[in-house]
């Protein structure tokens, strides 16, 4: 299964919510936006969304400064 990251395709082994795919590529800070194919999936759902072939994702992290 292949998903679209970012814009970048990436190859999935497993079936993977957006919580698991987020622990993969180590992003577990709480600043992060993630859009799952143009809807804001909120972070209480990341564990319930189950991704599937040809989804595409946006992952934005929050920096603050000024």
């Amino acid at each position: 299964m292949s998903v679209t990251i970012n814009g970048n395709l990436r190859q999935l082994t497993a079936t993977t919510t957006v919580g698991q795919l987020l622990l993969e590529l180590k992003l577990t800070e709480e600043r992060i936006a993630v859009e799952w194919n143009q809807t804001i999936v909120p972070a209480d759902e990341w564990s319930t969304v189950t991704l599937q072939d040809g989804d595409e994702l946006e992952i934005v992290r929050f920096v603050g400064g000024g």
